[in-house]
């Protein structure tokens, strides 16, 4: 049979005999319809997740060995042990993870209270040191004492919890000398920056008082004296006058430096002065003062007040003491010496005083004098105290 260029070929199958002729039955693969071509879509490959792939693959090794083993009898133990691996990963991945406990961060640095007055005399002294409220009570951090002795550096001495407030008290041993304390917070973050530095001062030693004026035994013209001298700085003076019951207090300064200004009476006034240094220690001092008249002075020697006539010409020399109104030596003064002598003419010498109040004037008796008695004087005078005298008796025996 021949078939058209082109044409399909037929499927033909028998079919069953009618009579005596044969027939045939052609068969016709059905073409596909053009609407299903139409709607055909490709193929999508979803993925596996990433935990499913893991589980998959635990899975085929675990199968892998349980096929080993179950030539042994160990098939029960295969099954559990794969259950048992893939559970756990499952449970391992899936699980909710445990909270871990939160480190609280040191944000500021402790602070400690400084003292009042950091001189002391104690052997030791408690710290008030204050953490940032959100450590107060918290077991995990504590305190740490660092301390710093003078010309040292900072060590740390000690370390302690912290309370169940924001302020701790921390008692601390004192060293003589300069105790320079600072604390730091310590705990699972690491230690905190370093507070400030606290100084205390242990001092056992009394303050020494130096009187500078008016020396022991002045003589001070005036209703009350100046006491003027040196201590430890910030020592508190009391200046006490027994005679008359006076009394004045005040401080020394940073120096060291006091003037006390004290009533004092007629005669002999008996001074102590007490102070009391910063740390509590104590010393005392005492000195007289004697009240004078509060006028000008000035007091007249001689070398000899007697001379015998036949023994002449002999030399005499007279000697002034000049004081101002408060007793101290009056320098740059006018000083008039006279010598009268019986039998010659009177001699005058003008000299002026010394830094040391003194003045002198030297001359000679000559022969042919006279006996009797005679007289040497001094005129002392001052522009601003006015003018007083003094005068001796001069024998020619």
């Amino acid at each position: 049979m021949t078939t058209r260029r082109g044409a399909r070929p037929n499927h033909v199958r028998p079919r069953p005999a009618v009579g005596d002729r044969l027939t045939s039955t052609r068969a016709r693969t059905p073409s596909p319809s053009p609407g299903r071509l139409a709607t055909h879509r490709p193929i999508q490959r979803g993925g596996i997740p990433f935990v499913g792939r893991l589980i998959l693959a635990l899975a085929l090794v675990g199968l892998g060995l349980g096929v080993l083993y179950v030539g042994m009898g160990g098939l029960g133990k295969v099954v559990g042990a794969i259950g048992s691996t893939v559970g756990g990963f499952v449970d391992g991945v899936t699980a909710t993870p445990s909270p871990r406990p939160s480190v609280l961060p040191i944000s500021d640095a402790p602070t400690i209270k400084a003292p009042i007055e950091p001189y002391t005399t104690a052997d030791s002294t408690d710290l008030e040191v204050t953490v940032p409220r959100n450590l107060a009570g918290n077991a995990d951090y504590r305190i740490r004492i660092y301390l710093a002795l003078q010309a040292q550096p900072a060590v740390a001495i000690d370390e302690v919890a912290i309370a169940a407030t924001p302020t701790t008290i921390v008692p601390v041993q004192l060293t003589k000398g300069i105790n320079d304390f600072s604390v730091t917070i310590v705990g699972p973050s690491g230690e905190s920056a370093s507070s400030a530095i606290v100084r205390y001062i242990q001092d056992k030693v009394p303050p020494k008082i130096t009187v500078d004026s008016p020396t022991n035994g002045a003589i001070v013209n005036g209703k009350s004296v100046d006491i003027t001298g040196k201590t430890q700085g910030r020592t508190t003076l009391i200046a006490r006058n027994a005679t008359n019951g006076a009394s004045i207090t005040s401080d020394a300064g940073i120096d060291g430096t006091f003037t006390l200004t004290l009533a004092i009476t007629a005669g002999v006034n008996r001074i102590t002065i007490d102070g009391t240094d910063p740390a509590g220690n104590t010393a005392q001092v005492a000195l007289i003062v004697k009240r004078g008249t509060g006028k000008l002075t000035v007091s007249l020697s001689a070398s000899s007040y007697q001379f015998k006539q036949n023994r002449l010409p002999q030399s005499i020399r007279l000697t002034a003491i000049a004081s101002d109104p408060d007793g101290r030596p009056l320098a740059g003064a006018d000083v008039t010496f006279t010598l009268s002598i019986p039998g010659i003419a009177t001699v005058t010498m003008d000299v002026k005083t010394a830094a040391n109040g003194s003045a002198t004037f030297t001359t000679t008796i000559p022969k042919g004098v006279d006996k009797g008695q005679g007289s040497a004087t001094v005129l002392l005078s001052s522009s601003a105290f006015g003018s007083t005298q003094d005068y001796t008796v001069i024998t020619i025996k």
